[in-house]
């Protein structure tokens, strides 16, 4: 009998792209053929995200080129999107399913009772503090790196976001489970990153996200582990301390801000002020100096005045970071920041442009910096565009090889200067011991 094919597609956040990834391979156990997003296949599945307003209509535009695609294929919607707004993508043609985000990972357990169906299921249901299930990236789906999810859902009620609704309450991976999988993955994987809507908020019976960091430390596995994103507000001491004395975790940071003034803060309903977030940063760097610091920050919320937007380019401009991840306030349905005064969209994009160029400029400084350094770096697949074999460092500075080396494979890299637009960078053996230096050879 002829296998069944199945394409699969992710928007949003690397969490979701966690679970499209699990998802498959969950496909791929009863005997599907997992065949790449725009081909023909029997089954189309849409993970949906929902953080933006544009994100909702990327979602609808992928249900229609899945369609497109695969013209007599059965659609199966799930996400976030799915969870918040399910008879809307129910009425798009070819959809079969809505599955919200209780049941997303179980579609493929429940697959042949969605494509028999003659009008569209929609399967939404409230989200429990129970409902755990989690994730693990497959070696299949073409990364270079393990995704992990052990945390999903928040608590938190930020006055522009959505998430709590789509995602549902605070809930984790149990802490033995972590553990067990992370030493199933060791000889597996080179890098394993640590996955959450809310990581720092980690719990499992008294264990807390510190026990995850001591534990994976203790471990001592053979991979690096990285973490996706940390609110500055459960970035505690002891945690700091862990990660920057690990020969295991990766020198990176992605620590969101969102806003550098506290009135916007407070309107934002964001957990921590200006001070506690300069606190966090400089305790970071002043532990490791070559730690990569990534930023989210949300322009044009409402009521964002010149002084406020000014007031955050002053704050950024002080402290010692090497990104940004910009992104324009995005008005969402049955949120308190819907009540503000509109910032006009010209102001925004304008503000976004300012932000993204001082991002490109910090960078650029604070890569330059690390001209002459070893460094840890997994090699990804070739770049036809760059001619070269990309790669990610520990420190997270994406270089370019122009030797054949093995994709996947961790080498040490010592780090050049820019060349056509590219960060350089040159093999200088395979990755050896580990050492103390933090000037050339740096923890893997």
């Amino acid at each position: 009998m002829e296998r069944r094919r199945v394409s699969l597609t992710t928007l949003g956040c690397k969490l979701n792209a966690t679970e499209t990834s699990s998802l498959a391979e969950d496909f791929r156990r009863y005997g599907w053929d997992v065949v790449p997003f725009g081909s023909d296949a029997d089954v189309v599945v849409v993970n949906t995200c929902t953080v933006t307003a544009n994100a909702d209509a990327e979602c609808r535009n992928a249900v229609r080129r899945g369609r497109r695609h695969a013209p007599q294929s059965k659609v199966i919607v799930t996400g976030c999107s799915a969870q918040l707004r399910p008879e809307s993508l129910a009425s798009i043609d070819g959809v079969v399913a809505v599955v919200g985000t209780r049941n997303k990972l179980t579609i493929a357990d429940h697959i042949e009772s969605y494509v028999r169906r003659e009008t569209p299921l929609i399967d939404v249901e409230e989200i429990t503090a129970d409902d755990f299930r989690g994730a693990v990236s497959s070696p299949d789906d073409g990364r270079t790196r393990t995704h992990l999810k052990i945390q999903d859902g928040c608590d938190y009620s930020c006055s522009f976001c959505t998430i709590p609704d789509a995602r549902g309450p605070a809930r984790a991976m149990p802490f033995e489970d972590v553990l067990k999988t992370l030493q199933d993955l060791d000889g597996h994987t080179e890098e394993v990153v640590l996955t959450g809507i809310n990581l720092g908020e980690y719990r499992s019976g008294t264990h807390r996200f510190v026990d995850v960091v001591r534990g994976i430390n203790e471990l001592r596995p053979s991979y690096r582990v990285r973490l996706s994103s940390i609110e500055p507000n459960t970035l505690t001491d002891d945690i700091i301390d862990c990660i920057t004395s690990s020969r295991t975790f990766c020198p990176h940071l992605h620590i969101p801000l969102q806003s550098g003034s506290a009135s916007v803060l407070r309107r934002m309903r964001r957990r921590y002020t200006p001070e506690l977030y300069e606190r966090r940063i400089l305790d970071v760097v002043s532990r490791r100096a070559d730690v990569c610091i990534g930023i989210d920050v949300i322009v044009g919320f409402p009521g964002e005045t010149e002084a406020e937007f000014a007031e955050t380019m002053k704050f950024l401009e002080q402290l010692p970071w090497s990104y940004l991840h910009v992104f324009t306030y995005s008005e969402r349905p049955n949120t308190a920041a819907l009540q503000g005064e509109p910032v006009p969209a010209d102001v925004r994009r304008l503000r976004m442009t300012r932000l993204r160029d001082l991002s490109a400029r910090r960078y650029e400084e604070w890569s330059n910096r690390c001209i002459g350094q070893r460094r840890s770096a997994i090699v990804e697949a070739f770049d036809e565009t760059a001619q070269a074999w990309p790669a990610t460092t520990d420190n997270y500075i994406r270089v370019y090889l122009t030797t054949d080396v093995l994709r996947g494979k961790r080498i040490d890299v010592e780090i050049g200067p820019l060349v056509d637009g590219y960060r350089s960078a040159r093999p200088v053996g395979e990755a050896g011991p580990l050492s103390s230096s933090l000037e050339l050879r740096v923890l893997s």
